[in-house]
């Protein structure tokens, strides 16, 4: 459903939980165990495509982080995406939602000409509890998404309970108030019986975690959406698994210089 902005504030009664340390598990046994049992609920959390290939995988990430954020709730999703989104990506595709497990019923979709105006709806969206989560999809350098921006997200976070997560784009990351950071790529699936398409998969690396110590163990995660349990599972990179050449991530960095440390330099 697509609303403008301004029916958008007419139609969502706002309230403010306590905001509590409670958080989202992945699904992913070693994951959550690295992330202390999951990300943050009342928080932003962030996640950016390591190439403008990979936006549909940090999309798709980000709405699966939201479908284990709306598990139990009979909440709505609202998403503000840029409209230079469509054009360089496509549009979002309904049946694709529903196989990650999301009614696109329930999704309250806002198509916005700017980052400015993206980021106004997330943040009135975001500070409501009728809301149970709010996406935010930015395109390019995104000038009016910096640390004042970001923080004003957070907050809404707090106040609500609900999470807000950002996705990015061709972007240079900059400080922010966001408790987790995640670089997303494309991952090959695994095939299914009779060599179906298998399910959707990820190579995700986390750049920073409030508290934690994201970036500093190199290491990369390889997961895998499964729609049947509304969960990640783990499917931790092995390059002795593979039949052919692995693909590093495109961040750029010196000859010799591993994925995750190239992703760190740039994204930390």
């Amino acid at each position: 459903m697509t609303q403008p902005l301004a029916s958008l504030r007419k139609s969502l009664a706002c309230a403010y939980p306590a905001a509590a340390a409670e958080t989202i598990a992945l699904g992913a046994p070693a994951l959550d165990r690295r992330l202390g049992g999951g990300i943050l609920r009342a928080a932003l959390h962030e996640a950016y495509a390591g190439t403008a290939a990979d936006a549909p995988a940090a999309t798709g990430f980000a709405l699966a982080l939201a479908k284990r954020a709306l598990a139990g709730a009979e909440k709505p999703l609202l998403w503000a995406r840029q409209e230079a989104l469509t054009a360089e990506s496509g549009a979002p595709y309904p049946p694709g939602l529903a196989d990650i497990g999301l009614d696109p019923a329930a999704i309250a979709f806002i198509r916005v000409r700017d980052a400015k105006e993206a980021l106004q709806a997330g943040a009135e969206a975001g500070r409501c509890a009728t809301v149970g989560a709010t996406l935010i999809e930015l395109f390019g350098e995104a000038r009016a998404y910096d640390l004042t921006a970001s923080r004003r997200l957070a907050l809404a976070a707090a106040a609500a309970g609900a999470p807000i997560f950002v996705t990015r784009v061709s972007a240079s990351p900059a400080p922010s108030a966001a408790a987790s950071r995640w670089l997303v790529r494309a991952a090959p699936s695994r095939a299914l019986a009779a060599n179906a398409p298998g399910s959707a998969a990820f190579a995700i690396f986390l750049l920073r975690q409030r508290g934690g110590a994201a970036g500093q163990e190199q290491h990369e995660w390889r997961v895998e959406w499964n729609r049947d349990r509304g969960a990640f599972e783990d499917r931790t990179f092995d390059a002795s698994s593979l039949s052919g050449p692995v693909a590093s991530l495109s961040v750029g960095g010196a000859p010799g210089e591993s994925a995750p440390q190239r992703a760190g330099r740039k994204f930390g």
